[in-house]
């Protein structure tokens, strides 16, 4: 199996191991791993909705909304502060562009929380269509409460149609933007009906995929390594049965020249043959 150690061999076999590898280090358990998180996020969901809206400062007292507490339904009461309004874009609602109005809203014991009021569709995934304002004066509000998502568009904040825009529902990100203080690290996505809310966005995020979704991923990438390396097993057999083949041709020429070379009853080099009576040339008559 000499010829494994070719530049060309060894290139396949590197890259046929590290393809079956990445699936079962990497790509498989990654996808377990959503599947998991999936799952978790259905159950927070599912006791989230069985369990009555408590006061927002019950479950925050800090500054902080812990993840542990996150689609749990809440009350709040305070004051929207329109001024500090941002929007969240490259979303996609029903298929098309949309953004979500994150409005803060002044809480009576002092602190700031920015509120999802809901998505706006931007039909065209550039131009801002209007959208009422927040409602003035104090409000009481029910939503659930969310934990930061992470921006990994790396895109600064920008104004458009003077809105200011930014790319991820996160109240870190709009307390930079627009200077707000006290903000809670967290935001509330406000409930259908509530003062304030445009359209809602569903509660429902895990429910809409079919069950054990990530795990049959995670189950193709594992199905994928082990093609792989049945397939690198199976070029290296063919390539030594094909050298095989060929040294055995080569072993059967070898043997057959040689058989003939040391046949006696094979005469390598015959005698030219006697011209017969009839060909002999007949005298010419005198």
């Amino acid at each position: 199996m000499r010829f494994l150690l070719r530049p060309g061999w060894i290139a396949f076999v590197v890259v046929v191991v590290g393809f079956a590898v990445a699936c079962y280090t990497l790509l498989a358990p990654w996808q377990f791993g959503r599947e998991e998180q999936r799952r978790a996020q259905q159950h927070a969901i599912d006791v989230a909705n069985t369990t009555p809206p408590v006061p927002f400062a019950q479950l925050v007292p800090g500054t902080v909304i812990d993840a542990d507490d996150e689609w749990r339904q809440i009350t709040l009461s305070g004051t929207y502060l329109p001024e500090a309004e941002a929007l969240v874009r490259l979303r996609v609602v029903d298929g098309k562009p949309a953004s979500e109005v994150l409005t803060p809203v002044r809480l009576d014991d002092g602190r700031t929380v920015a509120v999802d009021r809901g998505s706006i569709t931007t039909d065209d995934g550039a131009a801002i269509p209007d959208f009422p304002a927040a409602p003035p004066g104090p409000v009481t509000l029910s939503g659930r409460l969310r934990v930061n998502e992470a921006d990994t568009s790396g895109r600064a904040p920008s104004t458009e149609g003077g809105h200011l825009q930014i790319y991820a529902a996160n109240s870190g990100r709009l307390a930079a933007a627009t200077g707000t203080r006290d903000m809670v690290e967290g935001y509330v996505q406000l409930a259908a009906g509530q003062p304030g809310v445009l359209t809602p966005i569903p509660v429902t995020p895990a429910t809409t995929a079919a069950p054990f979704t990530n795990g049959s991923y995670a189950l193709q990438w594992l199905t994928f390594g082990a093609i792989a390396i049945i397939a690198l097993g199976y070029f290296i057999r063919l390539e030594l049965l094909q050298r095989r083949g060929r040294r055995e041709t080569r072993a059967s020429l070898r043997d057959a020249l040689a058989g003939r070379d040391l046949d006696p009853s094979v005469d390598d080099d015959p005698a030219p043959s006697k011209p017969d009576a009839d060909d002999r040339d007949t005298p010419a008559p005198h």
